[in-house]
């Protein structure tokens, strides 16, 4: 075969596709998919890093990531004034805390990237009034960070409900039936 029609059956192979409109209704299902789980994996990102910044600051550091909780933090502080009078103890339970409220985060994340709309919607509420706490301290990196984190856990939340009417509009098609307006 020459080059020319080599040239020619390949272009003709990738008009097909890009006018396949199974296709681009498979694209766009995938990047539907892929936004919905980059907006649930923040939770992890949250819950881990905030976990990282309880280490470090039981441990005696003086630094954390902005991206943490806020909630894990007053623990924190709590915790190593009560250490003063209590000792080691108080940053054990202080630890365990911290591991609990992490894992409210990891519970919303597991659930969103199911494909749980109420996971979103409560994993966001519960971020934005821990986002609140930084108000008190005037910590304005925290804020804006809890902000930018929101916008993208936002981004999922639109995926996930995309992703439910594609589903809707399906199961209504194969069914024969028209699309529900909901």
């Amino acid at each position: 075969m020459s080059e020319q029609n080599l040239n020619d059956q390949t272009k003709a192979e990738n008009k097909d596709v890009e006018h396949d409109p199974h296709q681009a209704e498979v694209e766009h299902r995938l990047h539907l998919e892929a936004q919905q789980a980059s907006g649930a994996n923040w939770f992890f990102w949250i819950s881990g890093l905030s976990i990282i910044n309880s280490i470090i600051l039981l441990s005696g550091g003086q630094w954390s990531f902005i991206i943490g909780l806020g909630m894990t933090q007053i623990v924190d502080f709590i915790a190593l004034e009560v250490a003063k009078e209590l000792g080691f103890i108080a940053s054990i339970i202080a630890f365990g805390l911290d591991l609990v409220v992490a894992g409210i985060f990891i519970f919303f994340g597991v659930f969103s990237r199911k494909k749980h709309l109420w996971a979103f919607v409560i994993g966001m509420i519960l971020y934005a009034i821990d986002g609140l706490l930084f108000l008190v301290v005037k910590d304005f990196l925290s804020i804006a960070f809890h902000v930018f984190a929101l916008f993208c856990l936002f981004g999922g939340l639109k995926a996930n409900q995309s992703l439910k009417a594609l589903d809707n509009v399906k199961t209504h098609t194969e069914l024969g039936l028209p699309p529900s307006i909901s």
